[in-house]
């Protein structure tokens, strides 16, 4: 059985790496201070972001999958989620960052419910956000600033501060992963080839016929990312997300059989849709009108 690190106070993490916190629900560490230490695979009650370092060359695992981290890349991991590397008695030498809040810290703040709007959170490993040296610089300015911030002692104003930096700081990354994404915008188009090439050979399969209309999960899954990268990536390729893509690949092909003489019931059935009612609402809700009112146009 793994040996897992149940990080469900910041305090839990930073006491393995051998640090002390002065706060109770937020800790910045830096791995060259606390260097060496041993490896851990966590499991996550509280939000991350791993910065890491020059020359740290280590072997990750998150979820299933496994990422060789280089410099600059960022991590950014959610409760319930596990992480990291076992612990195999090996001492690692780190030189980066890690920031680690507990959801409590944003409490009655406007990020309790807009970090729920951060997808990367719940990318895989293999999605990490790698920056420039001057993305990377940004980041570290700031994390530096709420380690000071930190030291302070408490006050009123201390908690919103905090928050205020975290804030910063996530929003600094979706700035640069909007980047990463406008900059790889051959790999966007590939991905979106793949995507629709899934979607053909599925029909084409008639696999709707035994698993239904086919789910962005379900397809992200053959296409060896998460559901909230593929969304984001589709959405910045085509300005629609992937269920909409979905949705309106499946009522092209809805158009064509209703061209070719199937009733509603018909292609409803034959597109995978348990109801007939169903597949109607998702018709009118991409094109404005309802299957037979589409008909009738096309006749007239």
């Amino acid at each position: 059985m793994s040996k897992i690190l149940k990080v469900n106070k910041p305090s839990d993490y930073s006491a393995w790496v051998g640090q002390s916190d002065s706060h109770e629900l937020v800790t910045v560490i830096d791995y060259s201070e606390v260097s060496p230490f041993r490896h851990s695979l966590n499991s996550y009650g509280v939000y991350g972001l791993f910065l890491q370092g020059e020359g740290d060359d280590l072997d990750l695992v998150y979820g299933t999958g496994k990422y060789d981290s280089s410099e600059g890349t960022l991590i950014c991991v959610a409760p319930g989620q596990i992480g990291g590397k076992e612990d195999n008695g090996e001492f690692i030498h780190m030189s980066g960052w890690a920031v680690l809040f507990h959801p409590d810290i944003l409490q009655g703040t406007g990020l309790e419910k807009d970090i729920k709007n951060f997808s990367f959170f719940d990318y895989r490993i293999n999605e990490a956000l790698h920056m420039t040296s001057e993305e990377r610089d940004v980041m570290v300015n700031l994390i530096r600033q709420l380690r000071n911030e930190l030291s302070f002692e408490p006050d009123a104003m201390q908690n919103r501060i905090i928050v205020g930096f975290i804030n910063l700081l996530l929003r600094y990354a979706q700035r640069f992963y909007n980047r990463q994404f406008v900059s790889r915008t051959v790999l966007n188009s590939d991905i979106l080839s793949r995507f629709e090439s899934l979607l053909k050979e599925y029909f084409d399969s008639e696999r709707q016929l035994t698993l239904g209309v086919p789910t962005v999960a379900y397809c992200a899954e053959r296409l060896c990312m998460s559901p909230s990268y593929l969304s984001d990536v589709i959405r910045r390729t085509t300005g629609e997300t992937a269920n909409q893509h979905i949705k309106s690949y499946v009522v092209q092909l809805a158009k064509n059989k209703l061209v070719a003489g199937m009733n509603s019931s018909e292609v409803a059935y034959a597109l995978g849709f348990d109801y007939p009612q169903h597949f109607s609402r998702t018709f009118k809700k991409i094109t404005g009108e309802t299957p037979s009112e589409y008909c009738e146009r096309r006749i007239k």
